[in-house]
């Protein structure tokens, strides 16, 4: 295929709650949506899932715009590329920039499978029909909100319950919450708020069966959190330290963690969150899909990441409904039970509605040799 056009556009969406980690609260989302053309104007996309300031890593939108801009569109424009796995190799010289590597790398996924008439998941390798998912939840300002939001997400159906903690909400807020749900399968999301001497207070997390504590040291870390890991019965997930397949050998040989989060913006793409899911399932080692606070673009892409076939525990990609008063993409994500059945309409299985697209879009830019 040839990309003969890429269209740029900054869009700004209103969530429907505000949501607290322990690097920030989030009222609203930019991002940058990509759309990339092939000669018969079909379109394939995806999107930057980088923040408007580097708190999650060092990328930000307008770094991620430029990066597409000055550097990675010029690269795939009016190029032949006959598989989307060689854009991964064609963006391997320049450094970092995960981020808007994977936003222009998956948008070309997405038009890949669609001129091949499959849907995504398919064109990755992915088997599974039904995925189960779970909910994330941000650091409240009680614990009976907390309670509440729980209640609301088991109500759902969501196979698992994510809440993120930080020092002062987190070993007496989890003993509150297994009071109430001693048998409902608890993760905690720590977002490197901790520290190493932190270790007697992570230890008492063990007392609460949790699935997974998830990052719970330096987001460039994987030297301490083997030194934790030895002395813990609770599972360390790593998140933020993981950029790459080898990042990911290098903690399985240190023994950093016993799960990974793979989230397909951090890790640069597609190609790269198959090259970690491969090397995992290789060693016995369960992933599942983080989220970003995706649109139902990025969703999407989640959803056919998800179907490859060591995603064994559930991700974070909720219903559209938990977090936008309006998605862009018809039908929205919707999740019955806790499971989502996976499109079968190729590329990422849903449609994207341009009116809603433009109603969200502050600026654009289009892009042709």
């Amino acid at each position: 295929m040839k990309i003969k056009q890429v269209i740029l556009r900054h869009l700004k969406m209103d969530l429907i709650a505000p949501f607290t980690t322990s690097f920030g609260t989030f009222v609203d989302k930019e991002f940058i949506l990509v759309e990339v053309k092939n000669e018969d104007g079909l379109s394939g996309w995806a999107e930057s899932v980088a923040f408007a300031a580097p708190w999650y890593n060092e990328e930000t939108i307008k770094t991620n715009w430029t990066m597409l801009e000055d550097f990675l569109i010029p690269i795939v424009l009016d190029k032949e590329i006959n598989h989307p796995s060689e854009v991964n190799d064609l963006f391997s010289h320049i450094r970092k920039n995960n981020m808007a590597k994977s936003a222009i790398e998956g948008a070309i996924w997405d038009l890949y499978a669609k001129e091949n008439n499959q849907p995504l998941g398919v064109a990755l390798g992915g088997k599974l029909n039904k995925i189960d998912v779970g909910i994330s939840i941000g650091i409240q300002k009680t614990v009976p909100d907390l309670l509440k939001k729980i209640e609301n997400g088991l109500k759902d159906g969501y196979k698992r319950i994510k809440i993120k903690i930080q020092p002062g909400w987190d070993v007496d807020v989890i003993r509150e919450v297994r009071k109430h749900y001693p048998d409902v399968p608890i993760m905690a999301d720590a977002n490197s708020a901790y520290r190493l001497k932190d270790i007697e207070l992570l230890k008492q997390l063990d007392q609460f069966n949790l699935m997974m504590i998830e990052q719970p040291l330096s987001s460039d870390d994987i030297v301490d959190h083997a030194t934790l890991q030895k002395q813990l019965k609770t599972p360390i997930c790593l998140d933020e330290s993981i950029h790459s397949v080898e990042d990911a050998r290098k903690a399985l040989e240190l023994g950093s963690c016993k799960i990974i989060n793979i989230k397909i913006g951090r890790v640069g793409g597609l190609t790269e969150a198959k090259k970690i899911h491969n090397l995992c399932e290789d060693n016995n080692i369960p992933v599942w899909c983080g989220g970003m606070l995706e649109s139902g673009v990025g969703r999407a892409h989640n959803i056919a990441l998800t179907t490859l076939s060591n995603f064994t525990m559930p991700g974070d990609t909720a219903a559209s409904a938990n977090y936008w008063h309006k998605d862009l993409i018809e039908p929205e994500v919707t999740v019955e039970d806790g499971v989502i059945t996976v499109p079968t309409s190729a590329g990422i299985g849903y449609e994207v509605n341009y009116r809603t697209v433009d109603e969200f879009t502050t600026y654009s830019k289009k892009y042709t040799k």
